[in-house]
């Protein structure tokens, strides 16, 4: 499952099934008694995809003999799900705060299984450009579209490898760089390679104009710590290793081994020295921001990441 220059995945492979996994949590947050975000076609995913490893979050029932193992487990579980309701509410009020004041072009890069052009009340001539592999909108849009859903805005599909020129292909589906316009990374940064994330940045500099924000979710200090990865990586392995056993169906994914542990820039302090305005939010206080605070048996479960938002103010 290690990643590979190039690679390529279906929506149920690789970096596909961790889309599933994530749109299981939304479904999960949706389907709760008291929602901090709604996505009603976060299930329509996973029923199109069919039962797998994606539906970890979604799981009705976890075997009691990993619950004896694991006490925890649920509890973690269910952070993780807040985390994700979290996440998804950050990026929500970014977009609609940014053309709420008055951007018209929208960009979520690796996009994914992210539904915002089908849910989100979009002002009145915004185009939203949704970037990733082939497969993955394919999938997308072919689904939302034999469920009658329709997007709500102008959504400008962009099927375009981000280790390739996306740039000139997002230039060449009608984005405008000398327009203010929203950006989005969210559940990318770990994906790629240090070297692919300064690209990726100086990238996005050169494509937006003054009064232009961008939202980030970055990686935390923990990230490179070995004491912590391998902590993690232990109870991953014992839970994957009880599953074969109880539920041989349902089989963990080692989502690391799609990651990239390289020492990179800060994402603040990349976009502070670039001209933009920045503020930094751990994920813990924007959980309890959000009314959803991590208990403190589950709190180092929870991804210790950073949401970046920023505004460009100079050239």
């Amino acid at each position: 499952m290690a990643r590979t220059d190039n690679d390529s995945w279906e929506i149920t492979e690789s970096v596909g099934a961790t889309a599933l996994g994530v749109a299981a949590s939304r479904a999960a947050e949706t389907e709760s008694e008291n929602p901090l975000i709604r996505d009603p076609f976060a299930r329509v995913f996973l029923d199109a995809a069919g039962d797998g490893v994606w539906n970890w979050f979604s799981a009705p029932k976890l075997p009691p003999e990993l619950l004896e193992s694991e006490p925890d487990l649920a509890l973690q579980q269910k952070s993780m799900v807040n985390y994700m309701a979290s996440r998804t509410a950050f990026f929500d009020s970014f977009f609609l705060d940014a053309t709420t004041a008055g951007a018209r072009q929208a960009v979520i890069l690796a996009a994914g299984l992210d539904s915002r052009s089908w849910r989100l009340p979009w002002p009145d001539g915004t185009t939203v450009y949704e970037l990733d592999q082939p497969r993955v909108l394919d999938f997308k849009a072919a689904t939302l579209a034999e469920h009658g859903a329709q997007p709500a805005c102008n959504r400008v599909a962009v099927p375009v490898y981000l280790r390739h020129d996306w740039p000139a292909a997002l230039r060449q589906a009608g984005f405008d760089p000398g327009a203010p316009s929203a950006w989005s990374a969210e559940g990318l940064m770990p994906y790629l390679p240090a070297a692919s994330q300064e690209l990726l940045f100086e990238r996005v500099q050169a494509l937006t104009a003054i009064g232009s924000r961008v939202a980030v979710e970055a990686l935390g200090p923990n990230f490179l710590d070995p004491e912590f990865r391998a902590k993690r990586r232990a109870r991953m392995d014992r839970v994957r290793a009880l599953l074969a056993d109880t539920d041989p169906q349902r089989e963990v994914p080692s989502t690391d081994e799609l990651w990239y542990f390289e020492e990179r820039e800060d994402v603040g302090d990349w976009f502070g020295r670039h001209g933009w305005d920045v503020t930094v939010t751990p994920s813990l206080e924007l959980m309890a921001g959000y009314g959803r605070k991590a208990p403190e048996q589950a709190a180092d479960q929870v991804p210790g990441n950073l949401f970046v938002a920023a505004q460009r103010t100079k050239a």
